[in-house]
């Protein structure tokens, strides 16, 4: 990777810490509040809550592993960034397109793929396969 490609790459990791880092932790509201228990609510309203608090809970903590990504990838970077674009298992470089998409990624394509272990879906045949 040359200079100027590390350079464009950190500007981009950049953009990301500081977007990452000023989001905050997203919140939801509970429904109900109070102590007493509001007789007569909406019964749809609670689930639909849990599920909202669950997937911004989610969302919070990939956030917190994509920073966590940013800055080791910054820190690499500025540590001299000689090895910055190379796979930390195998040492190959990262495809561009790979470090276009990702560019705190860590390994390439075929060793993530290794580490990720083989992904089997089920098939469904007929309709009545899963009945």
């Amino acid at each position: 990777m040359t200079p100027a490609q590390r350079a464009q790459v950190k500007k981009v990791l950049q953009e990301m810490e500081s977007e990452l880092a000023g989001k905050g932790p997203r919140k939801v509201d509970p429904n109900r509040s109070g102590d007493a228990p509001d007789v007569g609510t909406n019964e749809d309203e609670q689930p639909l809550n849990e599920m909202l608090q669950t997937i911004a809970s989610n969302r919070n903590r990939a956030d917190a592993a994509t920073l966590l990504l940013v800055r080791r990838a910054l820190d690499k970077l500025a540590a001299g960034g000689e090895s910055f674009g190379e796979c930390e298992e195998c040492g190959e470089d990262i495809s561009p397109g790979r470090l276009k998409a990702m560019p705190y990624a860590q390994l390439c394509v075929n060793c993530q793929a290794k580490r990720d272990g083989p992904r089997t879906l089920p098939t469904r045949k007929k309709l009545t396969d899963y009945t």
